[in-house]
């Protein structure tokens, strides 16, 4: 999920949800659900999220007490999902398998203990986008005509690329890697309590007296979804490299190391797989009725964990002009 030592590095500064009005913003869609599914699991019973064939299906409360947050203020979500997963991430996606599986086995050993307070917390560690959540998650953005595309590998690469193209305002989300594949700015805490946080690649640039290729490169030294980083080198090291030796390559050289695929991994954030084919539908008519049935009878959600959420999202949709749903 990106490399957080980045935060070190990046240009960062508080804005208003005001500034924001009016924008469109391209979501991170798993990073987005992600931080909504954990935060459901950890503070909500089971059973208000879990079908009579034992099916769960958290992500749709998290995505009921999300969205009004946009709408709130006026902002525009266009959710985009993860392809498939790049070859050299699969180490990363092997490592993520094993953390979840060594809290699985720590979750079992709090619930024999009758520790529910640490249970709770190992259970959102557990969680991850099942098939199912994949689905119900695209069946309630389709009800709420959420608008929503299918990138065809990193979604926050096609979230840059669509915000460098100018079809989108900015790209939400919670990862530093948005600098790293060229967002020129990225709203991030939008899922957080509080103002949101603006990233700017160009004030990053300009603070850093650095090219994008260059803060690539601090970004592979220091370790990235692709790679491991040098042991020993964190991003204020990197960045003293990479101004001395002017790339990766002379910083590798001087200190006599390697790093697997290399310019492979260069390539993939230089020029990663990307799609001009998409038709960005902004005029929001959502079917609030039909989208309720769908989280509560369809999928036997507890009606006391949306209905809050519902109202939320039905009164910032008529405060914003969008009073048409059927």
């Amino acid at each position: 999920m990106g490399n957080a030592d980045l935060r070190q590095l990046a240009s960062l500064r508080d804005v208003s949800f005001t500034a924001l009005e009016g924008s469109v913003v391209a979501i991170d869609a798993h990073n987005w659900l992600y931080k909504y599914l954990t935060t459901t699991v950890k503070w909500t019973t089971e059973e208000a999220y879990t079908t009579g064939s034992d099916q769960e299906v958290a992500n749709l409360i998290g995505i009921v007490q999300g969205l009004p947050k946009f709408f709130d203020h006026d902002l525009t979500p266009v959710f985009v999902f993860d392809g498939g997963v790049t070859e050299l991430k699969e180490d990363e996606v092997q490592r993520r398998r094993e953390k979840r599986e060594d809290a699985q086995q720590q979750l079992a050993e709090a619930q024999a203990e009758g520790d529910r307070i640490e249970a709770s917390r190992l259970e959102a560690q557990t969680q991850h986008l099942t098939t199912t959540i994949h689905e119900t998650s695209r069946g309630l953005f389709d009800r709420l005509d959420i608008p929503y595309l299918e990138a065809p590998a990193e979604g926050e690469a096609q979230c840059a690329y669509m915000a460098r193209r100018g079809a989108v305002d900015f790209v939400g989300s919670e990862d530093y890697d948005s600098l790293l594949f060229g967002a020129p700015r990225t709203v991030r805490q939008l899922t957080s309590k509080g103002d949101p946080e603006l990233m700017s690649l160009e004030a990053t640039l300009e603070e850093l007296e650095l090219t994008l290729e260059q803060l690539v490169d601090v970004g592979i030294l220091c370790g990235t979804d692709f790679n491991e980083g040098l042991d020993g080198v964190g991003p204020k090291t990197a960045l003293q490299g990479v101004q001395k030796h002017g790339d990766l390559w002379g910083v590798l050289q001087e200190r006599g190391e390697t790093i697997s695929h290399a310019d492979r991994i260069r390539e993939l954030y230089f020029d990663p797989p990307v799609t001009a084919e998409y038709n960005l539908d902004l005029d929001i008519d959502p079917d609030i009725d039909s989208a309720r049935s769908y989280v509560v009878d369809e999928w036997e959600v507890d009606p006391s964990e949306v209905t809050r959420g519902f109202d939320r999202l039905e009164s910032s949709l008529v405060q914003t002009g969008l009073d048409d749903w059927t």
